[in-house]
């Protein structure tokens, strides 16, 4: 969902995405709404000696409920910053670090493959936490006794924080305590079969903490868990992937601009549509007097309603805002890109800017079959790629 910038920490932008500012006030109100039962496991766990007479008079368990909620989510940006420090210690920029339904994440923009950095990257939250419940819990001790609502606070973030890190440090991959697994892991075997490794333990433990949610009804345990899942199968491939293509380029597997396939501006849209289920493409490079020009896609052909489509040009349609990747760039920066725009293909520039080629998601997916049964990249072969796409319309 849509996210926005609340503010920065050590260069790092802190966002706030919309699904935490529905998750907040139910965390306020979880908590305020528990007070005595949170009074009980104080007293066991820190004998802070409180009263739940005291803390429940007027309105005051709802005011207790908004400001513990909030002092735990700042213990999260602080959990997530202590990893991003460490990983910046380590030349990994960090994108931002992102509060939302189930936490915190922060965003690396790239991944540590030394064992000993994802190691030290991983735990470094967890450790924070500690401080963080470890400095709580020193503030309960020191703090009066007729400040009731003070220790009450201090005394729910020191367990909290000791359970967020005892959380967190579970083998839940991509959790920290599956990133420590695999950088365990890969300190005697390849990243990539660590990641294999680690990520299958991830979905077991997702399924595990899953049916934990399902049979004692805590919804916000079945999101986790999901989310483990989806999370555990998504980094797993996209190590694969990134192994994969390790030393392959962007013009190893793209469809290059002697086989591609091009239209005018001012062909018409019918005879776009007619071309596109002819050849059975479904976009195509706009050039005009040798030069790029644009981007037409069957998406953009499809606005035109059928009886107009007569009138009106691929200039009318096409799109001049094109996603362009360099033939030297590496195949993975393709695949992110074409993912992270939403789009079924780049086009391709050579050094001087000028279009030298197309890669599609379906060049990649069938370059990375092909690497993948045969082991080897160098078997890519311009007869091996499809001289154009074969994707669905929808792509």
């Amino acid at each position: 969902m849509r996210s926005f910038t609340v503010g920065r920490a050590f260069g790092i932008p802190i966002k706030l995405d919309l699904t935490f500012l529905l998750i907040l006030p139910v965390f306020a109100w979880l908590i305020g709404s528990q007070v005595g039962l949170w009074v009980d496991n104080l007293n066991l766990f820190l004998d802070p000696s409180l009263s739940s007479e005291t803390l429940t008079e007027g309105n005051l368990e709802w005011i207790l409920g908004a400001v513990a909620a909030v002092g735990l989510f700042v213990g999260v940006v602080l959990h997530e910053l202590g990893h991003s420090l460490v990983a910046m210690r380590y030349g990994f920029p960090i994108e931002s670090i992102t509060l939302w339904i189930f936490g915190g994440i922060a965003q690396l923009t790239d991944q540590p493959e030394d064992w000993r950095e994802e190691l030290l990257i991983a735990i470094a939250g967890p450790a924070v936490s500690i401080a963080l419940g470890v400095v709580s819990y020193l503030a309960v001790l020191v703090t009066p006794g007729e400040f009731s609502t003070v220790r009450f606070l201090f005394g729910y973030l020191a367990l909290m924080n000791f359970t967020l890190a005892a959380f967190n440090l579970l083998p839940g991959f991509p959790m920290d305590g599956g990133r420590v697994l695999r950088a365990l892991l890969a300190r005697n075997r390849g990243f990539s079969d660590a990641t294999k490794t680690a990520a299958e333990v991830g979905k077991l433990f997702a399924i595990l903490l899953g049916l934990v949610g399902l049979f004692g009804g805590n919804l916000i345990l079945i999101g986790i868990a999901f989310f483990i899942y989806i999370g555990a199968t998504s980094e797993a491939q996209q190590t694969v992937m990134n192994a994969a293509f390790r030393d392959v380029r962007v013009r190893d597997v793209m469809t290059g601009v002697d086989d591609l396939r091009t239209v005018e501006p001012d062909t018409s849209v019918a005879d776009l549509m007619e071309t596109m289920f002819r050849q059975r493409h479904t976009g195509y490079p706009v050039v005009e007097n040798g030069e790029l020009v644009g981007m037409v896609t069957l998406e953009d052909a499809r606005e035109v309603p059928e009886v107009e489509r007569d009138a009106y040009t691929v200039e009318d349609v096409m799109s001049t805002d094109l996603k362009t990747i360099p033939a030297s760039d590496d195949a993975m920066s393709a695949f992110e890109r074409i993912q992270e725009h939403g789009i079924g293909r780049l086009l391709v520039i050579d050094a001087d800017g000028d279009l030298a080629g197309l890669i599609s998601r379906t060049d990649l997916m069938t370059a990375f079959d092909i690497i993948q049964k045969s082991g080897r990249a160098d078997r890519i072969t311009p007869s091996d790629q499809p001289v154009t796409e074969r994707e669905q319309p929808s792509q």
